[in-house]
């Protein structure tokens, strides 16, 4: 069985985020098949509010295709914008959406354990979604303390655990997997468990929240979208979406699919 693929280095910059397509596909795929749950980029934009005002400086860290970042912007509207991401190609795709969204901001490429940027640069930072790829996370958090000024708040999200078990069993029991139900979580090394705890070694933490997000995948069409795009399983036959959507609908109970994910936020503070 394969070690956790958000964890390897050569994957989460090579196939994981080389090009834009894959990312935008999975997120495309969830974000259709919600049916319950706040959107992300809402919520981390309502914590930042409470601790900030206009003019300030923020980071966002392991940006990705820049929905917090475009949210930030509307919202906050900062003097200054950063978003930082190690893929060139997710970069490419935030600045073209800021444009095409009349916003203002900058991109860095780089890892988020080794930020080139001055000390006490930034009023606020986010790091969400994205802490997950490191063996070290905590690592990661102390940088982000590094940048922020004295006072400076920080938005770190991550998922439970448990996030999408319910695809384990769908795809095991589509004898598309045989490891399906024994594959380590995706969010091993950052979860809602241990979100806490890393998060205060560097910073003080004044706040979590955990909220329940509730995914129905209306037909396999559906669900072999976003399964198409995971990079949990070893899917065999490794073929695409519709190929996929055929093997799911012959060997499945009808739908609707349902899955389940905790999503939790904390907003810390440099001391």
């Amino acid at each position: 069985m394969s070690a956790n693929p958000f964890l390897d280095p050569a994957l989460v910059h090579g196939d994981l985020y080389r090009a834009n397509d894959r990312l935008a596909d999975r997120t495309r795929a969830l974000r259709e098949a919600k049916i319950a749950g706040r959107d992300a980029a809402e919520v981390i934009a309502d914590l930042l509010a409470r601790r900030t005002t206009p003019g300030a400086v923020v980071l966002d860290l392991g940006c990705g295709r820049g929905t917090s970042t475009l949210r930030i912007a509307a919202r906050l509207r900062p003097r200054r914008l950063i978003a930082v991401d190690a893929s060139i190609a997710l970069l490419d795709t935030v600045r073209t959406r800021l444009h095409e969204a009349d916003e203002i901001g900058s991109t860095v490429c780089a890892n988020f354990h080794h930020l080139p940027l001055p000390d006490a640069v930034a009023d606020a930072a986010v790091a969400a979604f994205c802490l997950y790829h490191s063996a070290t996370p905590a690592t990661a958090v102390a940088e982000i303390a590094r940048c922020l000024r004295p006072g400076g708040v920080a938005v770190l999200v991550t998922k439970s655990l448990d996030s999408y078990t319910e695809l384990d069993q769908l795809v095991h029991a589509a004898h598309l997997d045989p490891d399906a139900i024994r594959r380590p979580s995706l969010y091993e090394s950052f979860h809602s468990g241990n979100l806490l705890d890393i998060a205060a070694v560097h910073l003080t933490v004044l706040d979590v929240l955990h909220e329940e997000h509730v995914f129905e995948f209306a037909d396999a069409s559906h669900l072999a979208r976003y399964l198409a795009t995971t990079p949990k399983y070893q899917i065999r036959p490794d073929g695409g979406p519709a190929d996929l959507a055929a093997i799911l609908q012959a060997r499945l109970p009808a739908p609707p699919y349902l899955t389940r994910s905790t999503v939790s936020y904390a907003l810390a503070a440099r001391s």
